[in-house]
């Protein structure tokens, strides 16, 4: 994993190439950001470091507070990191009296003086600091006197669709389109979570399942059905389907998160397990009785397993 730390705790070292933002989902657009960065570095023989924030900075901007649900909690993030090849994930506490530094503040006394650098990696549409205003000839301008080189990263598209979190965020809560949202994320959506007990129904039909609880508290869950995922339990993956909602079949009342393993049968209470989805498999229904639901579940194992063939 890339080493996670906090601004605070980090060491000061002037030949480190950095890129900036909060960087949620670290999807497509963002991959193509960090592998520049780890590219760069490698050419200079330097640290490479992308600077993110947490919580969300629109959670304190806001008047009135809101609510972001996110893509990717800072370990996930600095998993996928780590694949790409970034050395250090920096988390700088984005707090109200952060977010009124001025971008030539945030720069000198925040990037250059307490983590250092000598490229700054930005994307072509990037703003920072205090009111945005801070972007590419903001950091032109400085870089002469603080010694850093600026490289553009410039506009990534698919398709017809601009890559940003706010569409993959509705791909996932609104649609359920994980299939879409892992094109755009380049890579299938993850959500880690702490496994807990449940009341066992599933075990009693043939389908037990771990009942999950994510673990960060914003999460986005995908919208409510049933979904071929892979399961990672102690760094060993399976396939599974998972149903999120009400099980309305039962109580119709709670909201749950279950994912059924395939060919697994060990105790995990207490472990937390990592779930990548790969395809929804059909929207949650209520059944009349547990054998006309335990009917539609082999149908649903056997349909999660063709998708995952493919992944």
């Amino acid at each position: 994993m890339a080493k996670l730390v906090y601004l605070k705790d980090i060491d000061h070292q002037l030949n480190t190439v950095v890129t900036v933002g909060t960087f949620d989902g670290v999807h497509e657009g963002h991959r193509a950001l960090m592998e520049t960065v780890v590219v760069k570095a490698k050419k200079r023989n330097a640290r490479s470091v992308v600077v993110t924030f947490d919580p969300h900075p629109r959670t304190i901007i806001h008047p009135k507070g809101e609510s972001i649900r996110l893509l990717t909690s800072l370990r996930e993030r600095a998993e996928i990191l780590n694949e790409i090849g970034v050395d250090v994930l920096c988390v700088i506490p984005f707090t109200r009296d952060f977010s009124l530094l001025s971008s030539e503040e945030f720069v000198r006394n925040e990037i250059h003086a307490r983590i250092g650098i000598s490229e700054f990696v930005i994307g072509y549409d990037h703003h920072f600091g205090k009111d945005r205003s801070g972007t590419i000839e903001t950091l032109e301008n400085l870089g002469p006197e603080l010694e850093f080189d600026v490289y553009v990263v410039s506009k990534r598209e698919m398709g017809e669709v601009t890559i940003s979190s706010t569409v993959i965020r509705n791909a996932i809560q609104e649609d359920g389109d994980m299939s879409q949202a892992a094109k755009l994320l380049g890579r299938p959506y993850m959500l880690n979570g702490l496994v807990i007990h449940g009341d066992e129904r599933g075990r009693k039909i043939g389908f037990p399942t771990a009942n999950l609880q994510p673990e960060h508290p914003d999460k986005i869950i995908p919208k409510n059905g049933i979904y071929a995922v892979k399961v990672r339990v102690d760094d060993v993956w399976y396939n599974g389907m998972m149903n999120i909602g009400v099980r309305p079949t039962f109580d119709g009342i709670t909201k749950t998160l279950e994912v059924n393993i395939f060919e697994f049968d060990q105790s995990i209470y207490g472990k937390t397990v990592q779930i990548r989805f790969f395809g929804s498999i059909r929207d949650e229904k209520k059944f009349d009785g547990m054998d006309e639901l335990k009917e539609q579940l082999e149908r649903d194992k056997e349909r999660a397993k063709e998708v995952l063939l493919l992944a």
